[in-house]
């Protein structure tokens, strides 16, 4: 694939971000705009003839993209040709090529002793270049099977799941208890990483392909689950796990202390509504803000609230910085747990001198005001042994700020829908149904994405999303 020497002749070469002096002044996305074809198919050409492409095996693309294949059509000028090679395994490709962290190219054969091929960008410019080049139009569904399925939850799972029951011939029915269709996509991920533009694009192909989408409406509260079993054939619930993971510390009721996730959710659906973000309790700004948690929900906060006028922001890791190379226990194919540089971190580096990051930080209370409201943090250095937390004497530390997020992940989905439906969870809290099957308790009731298997990436929602899809369409044949 790609050319025989290319890995040999060509360097590893990403497409750039917009300057980040410019960029922090807005909320539009981070990346450029434009791809550069040269240099793309420059990039294409470093693909390996490698014989077992890892990077499309379980270790490195969950929806096994024809990765090889695609990157060999860019490097041989064949864009349309690789768009319908990208779309065969990949609904969304736009979305994954956006904010998916790549597995695969940490599972890229060429990693091994170099640095592996820019498997992410190839991707959204195929995808990019479909919608510019007018490719990517309303699919007709003719044949239509007469039964009808209902999907709670409009996130990546959901829409996968509804793209694919709906090619299949059945009549899908999304639900959506926020506002617009998208879920995490929407409201839970930056507009700058992801522009609410590329989601309703998507989200239009689908209604025009026969889907009908309903917002405002919250299934469990709003209708029962037995009310939609006695209208649909069929019911699927992609709800997602959004119970946050709390932090218990002394003073956690003070105000200005939020999940990660309240924090975004209410920004970005202020910067949707009114065309500017949180004004009010949300705003982090001329405030020293504090993230817990580090990952890409993290870095997501630092971003945001850097763009809203943070006065200071410092973001607390638990664990110690990850070195910067793999180390033995971390082999390859694995994803390599190594020292990022994300886009937030550069964007917060450049404004205020110096990486937001604090590593092996551990907090042991919250102090508040007169008023109720936080006004610090108290925190100790830890180590680990052995697996082992260890506290540090004499690093106790005391630091100031007005808004706390909270990004230390998700625990499990709200119980409200599954008390409601009456079906079984497993020992995480998730709706109990087995990978490959999707089925509940219940019969009818079928789940997939982070609400069965846990907190995830996009790309697997998308694999759980065709998964169930096949699952219920048996059943419905049956």
């Amino acid at each position: 694939m790609g050319k025989v020497t290319g890995f040999i002749e060509f360097e590893r070469k990403v497409e750039s971000y917009r300057d980040v002096e410019i960029r922090i002044n807005d909320f539009d996305e981070i990346f450029s705009g434009t791809h550069d074809i040269d240099h793309l198919q420059q990039q294409g050409a470093r693909c390996m003839d490698c014989g077992v492409p890892f990077c499309q095996s379980a270790d490195g693309c969950p929806i096994d993209n024809l990765i090889p294949e695609w990157n060999h059509l860019i490097y041989t000028d064949q864009w349309r040709e690789a768009l319908e090679c990208l779309h065969k395994t990949n609904n969304f490709p736009e979305f994954t090529g956006r904010v998916c962290p790549a597995p695969c190219e940490g599972s890229c054969v060429l990693g091994i002793t170099n640095p592996a091929v820019t498997i992410k960008n190839i991707e959204q410019s195929i995808v990019d270049k479909g919608f510019e080049e007018g490719w990517i139009v309303p699919r007709e569904v003719v044949n239509r099977s007469g039964k009808a399925v209902a999907v709670v939850g409009s996130g990546p799972a959901g829409l996968a799941a509804a793209d694919e029951l709906n090619q299949m011939g059945h009549s899908v029915t999304v639900y959506e208890r926020s506002d617009r269709i998208g879920g995490l996509l929407m409201y839970g991920i930056p507009n700058m990483k992801l522009g609410k533009d590329v989601v309703n694009r998507r989200v239009d192909l689908l209604r025009y392909e026969g889907i009908e989408f309903i917002t405002s409406r919250d299934i469990g509260k709003d209708i029962s689950v037995s009310e939609l079993q006695g209208i649909f054939d069929a019911v699927v619930f992609t709800t997602g796990a959004t119970k946050a993971r709390d932090l218990p510390a002394d003073n956690r009721d003070a105000k200005g202390i939020y999940p990660a996730m309240s924090y975004l959710t209410a920004n970005y659906k202020s910067l949707l509504d009114h065309g500017h973000t949180d004004e009010d309790e949300f705003s982090a700004k001329g405030k020293d803000v504090i993230v817990i948690g580090g990952g890409d929900t993290g870095t997501d906060c630092i971003g945001t609230s850097l763009r809203q006028g943070a006065k200071s922001i410092v973001n607390f890791e638990l664990m110690s910085q990850p070195p910067a190379d793999r180390v033995d226990r971390n082999p390859w194919p694995e994803w390599p747990v190594i020292y990022r540089v994300d886009y937030g971190h550069e964007e917060a580096t450049a404004v205020f001198g110096k990486d937001p990051r604090n590593y092996q930080l551990l907090t042991k209370s919250f102090v508040k005001d007169s008023n109720g409201n936080v006004s610090g943090i108290n925190t100790i250095n830890v180590t680990f042994e052995n697996g082992q937390l260890n506290e540090i004497a004499g690093t106790e530390k005391r630091w100031e700020t007005q808004l706390v997020l909270l990004s230390m992940g998700f625990v499990s989905p709200e119980r409200y829908l599954s008390d409601d439906a009456e079906i079984e969870l497993d020992e995480r809290g998730n709706y109990k149904a087995e990978h490959g099957e999707f089925t509940t308790s219940k019969e009818g009731i079928f789940t997939a994405g982070d609400c069965r298997r846990g907190q995830s990436l996009v790309v697997w929602a998308i694999n759980e999303g065709r998964g169930v899809a096949k699952s219920v369409d048996a059943y419905l044949e049956n």
